[in-house]
């Protein structure tokens, strides 16, 4: 064979099948193989036996450990772009050339949401799922300071966000959920609880306890509302997350503002009393949000759809 032809395909080495790029996509995104693997729903061996051969392919390290943890090569960086560029086009092609059926779908289904919808919302949708979509995997991921949701939409790596920001980035996509009325949360004992009612100075005066915000940069709703009055609440306890606020009112004469879906399951179950707010605060809205790359995307609106019809249905 003369020297200047090319090579056959056969004797190439091995191309990257859809799977490897996923993966190799993932670690580099997380720079961890454990989360790599939990969001391909396979094991972390797998994953490592991926990467192995992604080394050989590449004959690139991929991933290095350094001080701070593991971290992509210069080379594994210059892969980015071209890997979520690639994928997205295997999912477009995907979506167009195969009908989705929920019966018979193996898809990664996500969803980004507080832990507000977890004691009246989450777990029946992932009952509704498990009935209609039983071969589906639905990835619930909570919204936190360190979770870049609009990232995570723009990637594809969730579907839909569930969120009540009063100014929700212009740029997506959104459908109203449902209004909530706020409401305040406070133990029995509490001298609020005994009379029932709470007035403007007393609110302002009370020591209270929130959330911590879940999107950097963001001023939750009740926070805003309170700013547009020129106030602000004076908070002595801050938490991670939503549903350990009612367990720390049972031992305090801390003040919890919230929504009523959320605070009257608990009011039920511990010896807290819900009170209507003060000042005048509008209901919470929520809503979904979601990224132009899935609107046309036949798994991603039946999503969309199920999360609606499961808000209608808990009304």
């Amino acid at each position: 064979m003369n020297s200047n032809e090319t090579s056959p395909p056969s004797s190439r080495p091995d191309r990257l099948d859809t799977q490897l790029i996923r993966v190799l996509y993932l670690v580099l995104q997380e720079k961890s193989v454990s989360r790599a693997a939990d969001r391909l729903g396979i094991t972390q061996p797998a994953v490592s036996s991926s990467l192995k051969r992604l080394r050989e392919l590449t004959g690139d390290q991929l991933l290095v450990r350094t001080r701070n943890g593991m971290t992509p090569t210069e080379r594994a960086m210059s892969m980015m772009e071209p890997l979520r560029r690639a994928l997205d086009g295997i999912d477009e092609v995907l979506d167009r050339a195969t009908p989705f059926e929920p019966r018979r779908t193996t898809r990664s289904l996500g969803v980004g949401a507080p832990d507000y919808f977890d004691a009246f919302f989450l777990s029946n949708l992932s009952a509704t799922l498990r009935s209609e979509a039983p071969n589906a995997r639905l990835n619930i991921r909570s919204l936190s300071l360190d979770i870049d949701f609009e990232r995570l939409l723009e990637d594809g790596d969730i579907d839909v966000v569930l969120g009540n920001w009063p100014n929700p980035p212009d740029y997506l996509r959104t459908l109203p959920l449902f209004d909530d009325e706020v409401v305040c949360l406070v133990n029995n004992r509490h001298p609020f609880a005994k009379r029932g009612e709470i007035k403007d100075a007393e609110y302002l005066k009370a020591h209270h306890l929130a959330p911590v915000p879940y999107a950097g940069g963001v001023r939750g709703a009740i926070d805003e509302h309170l700013h547009k009055l020129g106030h602000r609440r004076d908070i002595r306890v801050s938490l991670p997350y939503f549903h350990v606020a009612p367990y720390v009112l049972t031992t305090t004469d801390l003040v919890f503002t919230t929504g009523r879906r959320f605070a009257e399951p608990f009011a039920k179950m511990l010896p807290l009393t819900v009170i209507p707010a003060p000042l005048g605060f509008p209901p919470l809205r929520f809503y979904q949000l979601w990224h132009e790359r899935t609107h046309e995307s036949d798994a991603a609106r039946w999503l969309r759809e199920r999360i609606s019809a499961q808000v209608k249905a808990s009304r």
